[in-house]
């Protein structure tokens, strides 16, 4: 490894080359600032990456004109560009996106990456964020490394050698974090329904946000969760202290948190900082659904843009508009269903900011199936919780439209009946 400026870091990449940025808190700005300012320089370089943080600077003008985006997971600083001429996205689920670089299906010129300082035996760590990080540094065919003492030492599998780091360059500042957003009156009503479907023993998978933390909190009196996610934050930390969350039933990595990337505060951070509790794998190991099936009761927590009347669930897009990605839904959607005792649910607003209902008699025009009718099961609003599984597609419409908002329902209900005639 050769520590040097930034401008001779990421001399390495050429014109044409497909480079990847690693993703979430871990997000190498510095890095990705430097290479912006090649821009001049540069021609047709692919960027591919999952979602990152802080501000893409080849997403947007001038810098798109050199850089062109193939996202695997789309945020809010790439939306625009990935909707545009300068940018794609490839469907995919989490679980996969590592066969793209082993597989050589998309090789990875140039690997970019934030890591902890080496310790004595020349190991760094990718902190936080390992999810497809691992497999791109394994594959590049150079890797450049934004070395800094913010980034905390995990467990797990996130470790790569100096000798494999072609250049670095020395930052010292926080990793990005995430604030606890409050919880609304109707998300707390949403955390309060899912949490009466979570059994003793069961093994959680959440993601970020309100519906999430509104869950969580309502789980204190529960008793010997796990934790097998593909991410997770600060909701899970009060749960560990209390001794809800104790792993003690899993049965893959017994009485270990399980994750591939974690978002949140600095307290989230300093917790995993050097905790042989939790335990970094990358994304095709935590989203494996042949592993997540193994644990029992697997309560797969996600959420949708809409659902309709037979349980059709749109997680991505917004119409024919590329909005976030497929990422681990379906993984885990599966996984729990497979699990022993498991449930797969969905958890959601009954309507959008705007009073529009999530629950529609179709599936807007262009939008996405992310998960199938078939895959299923729960759906949780503020009003209830409706079990598809078994239902048909009258039973269905029927269930969707009783924790539908109120102001809603008649509308569905005529939909149904021009439907189905009932």
């Amino acid at each position: 490894m050769k520590i040097v400026p930034k401008a001779e870091a990421v001399s390495v990449v050429n014109p044409g080359d497909r480079v990847f940025i690693q993703g979430a808190a871990m997000t190498p700005n510095a890095l990705i600032d430097a290479l912006c300012d090649r821009y001049q320089e540069l021609d047709n370089v692919e960027i591919i990456s999952i979602h990152t943080e802080g501000d893409a600077k080849y997403a947007r003008e001038p810098y798109n004109k050199s850089f062109t985006m193939n996202s695997c997971f789309v945020g809010s600083n790439v939306r625009k560009v990935v909707n545009s001429t300068q940018g794609d996205y490839i469907p995919i689920f989490l679980s996969e996106i590592h066969l793209l670089f082993r597989q050589r299906i998309l090789p990875i010129d140039v690997a970019i990456v934030q890591v902890s300082p080496p310790d004595k035996h020349g190991f760094c760590s990718l902190g936080v964020s390992i999810d497809i990080a691992l497999p791109a540094i394994e594959t590049a065919k150079k890797v450049i490394a934004q070395i800094n003492p913010s980034v905390p030492r995990t467990h797990g599998d996130g470790i790569i050698h100096i000798k494999n780091i072609d250049y670095a360059i020395e930052v010292d500042s926080p990793i990005h974090i995430h604030g606890i957003s409050p919880i609304s009156s109707v998300e707390a009503e949403i955390g309060k329904n899912v949490a009466e479907l979570i059994e003793d023993g069961a093994t959680l998978q959440m993601g970020i946000g309100s519906i999430p933390n509104a869950v969580l909190n309502n789980l204190h009196n529960h008793k010997h969760l796990g934790v097998h996610t593909e991410m997770f934050t600060d909701g899970i930390l009060p749960l560990i202290e209390k001794g809800v969350v104790t792993g003690e039933k899993k049965k893959v990595k017994t009485g270990k948190i399980v994750t591939c990337f974690a978002v949140g505060s600095q307290d989230l951070y300093d917790f995993v900082d050097d905790n042989p509790l939790v335990h970094f794998k990358e994304a095709a190991y935590t989203n494996d659904t042949a592993i997540i099936r193994r644990n029992p009761k697997v309560t797969a927590i996600n959420s949708a843009i809409e659902i309709d009347l037979t349980g059709q669930i749109c997680a991505d897009t917004i119409g024919n508009r590329q909005y976030s990605g497929v990422g681990g839904q379906m993984d885990f959607i599966r996984g729990a269903s497979l699990s022993k005792g498991g449930k797969p649910i969905f958890a959601m607003p009954s309507t959008t900011a705007k009073g529009i209902s999530k629950i529609t008699p179709y599936l807007k025009p262009g939008a996405g199936v992310t998960t199938t009718r078939a895959h299923v099961h729960y759906v949780v609003t503020e009003y209830g919780v409706a079990n598809l599984f078994g239902k048909n597609l009258k039973e269905r419409a029927k269930a969707l439209i009783e924790i539908a908002h109120p102001d809603h329902r008649q509308e569905l209900e005529k939909a149904t009946f021009e439907r189905f005639r009932t």
